[in-house]
């Protein structure tokens, strides 16, 4: 996708992934609108890279139309959609808190899928459009203390491999980018901190630049490291080997 003079919506643009993938598209001559929770954030950066700040919350009912709305108001149509908006939750899945767990469907999954909804017809009407979906390598294998989390990531998963194959040939590309540990402030909000060595989390930056890379070729799925598509392999081809091995090894 050509980027340059592009419009970009960049769903949880306030820190982390989001934020680093802005400031990477305006670089590239995109005018991004950047959507997050927290206002102030958003003015930081939309006063660095000239962006225009959407706040709005994924978890309430009626968000995601709410904001392609402002979107489309605000620059007059969306070119690109990256949805990368998301929360996570760590801990046993019996005593995950019901709001925890409706937060988790909500901005994850549903809200994305209903923002795809308000904006893909408009970009197949033009003949041109992407859509880049922001999932985890926990929704490709799993991950003991995170099952909603893991859930709403292959949903997304599924969702976007989906409508990959419904639009093609429509001018409208659909990505998948599947980033392992990324050192941002995800983990400390799940309620778990990130306790390993290895892998060692990668930078928001060199996975936003990979992200980006992915959207300019079209192509249909990166993993940040290269490395994950190993344990996904294993996972398909040999998976009572899988099993054995991520029940010694697994968790986050």
């Amino acid at each position: 996708m050509q980027l340059d003079g592009a419009v970009a919506l960049v769903t949880g643009a306030s820190s982390g992934i989001g934020r680093a993938t802005a400031a990477t598209l305006a670089s590239k001559g995109a005018l991004v609108i950047a959507h997050g929770r927290d206002r102030a954030a958003l003015a930081s950066l939309a006063d660095r890279i000239d962006a225009i700040p959407l706040v709005g919350d994924l978890t309430v009912a009626g968000a995601a139309e709410r904001l392609a709305e402002e979107a489309v108001e605000a620059a007059g149509r969306v070119d690109l959609l990256v949805a990368n908006a998301g929360c996570g939750y760590a801990g046993p899945f019996a005593a995950m808190p019901t709001d925890r767990l409706d937060a988790l469907l909500s901005a994850n999954l549903a809200a994305h899928v209903r923002l795809t909804r308000a904006l893909v017809p408009a970009m197949i009407g033009r003949k041109r459009g992407g859509l880049a979906y922001v999932t985890s390598i926990a929704g490709r294998t799993g991950v003991a203390g995170e099952a909603v989390y893991a859930a709403t990531k292959a949903g997304l998963d599924a969702f976007a491999e989906s409508l990959r194959l419904e639009l093609r040939g429509t001018g409208v590309a659909v990505g998948v980018f599947v980033p392992g540990v990324v050192a941002t402030r995800f983990f400390d909000r799940r309620g778990r901190p990130y306790g390993r060595t290895r892998p060692r989390p990668l930078s928001a930056a060199s996975v936003a630049d990979a992200l980006v890379r992915m959207i300019e070729t079209d192509a249909a799925e990166v993993y940040r490291p290269r490395w994950l598509r190993l344990p996904v392999a294993i996972r398909g081809t040999v998976p009572a080997l899988y099993r054995r091995l991520a029940g010694r090894y697994g968790g986050s």
